[in-house]
């Protein structure tokens, strides 16, 4: 599972704060493991491809 978020579906650029976010909640625990481990898989991960709607459509 991957953990790279630049890739993720669940992350946005939110213009009102001017940075980009997760739109995932975490709890106190997952936030824990999430910052303190470098190989941290997320759970919510999920590809953010623009195209597999497309690929469907043919």
């Amino acid at each position: 599972m991957a953990t790279d978020c630049e890739t993720c579906a669940n992350y946005y650029y939110d213009e009102e704060a001017d940075e980009y976010c997760c739109d995932v909640s975490f709890d106190e625990d997952e936030t824990v493991r999430f910052l303190s481990s470098p190989d941290y898989n997320c759970p919510y991960y999920r590809l953010d491809d623009e195209y597999g709607v497309v690929r469907k459509q043919n």
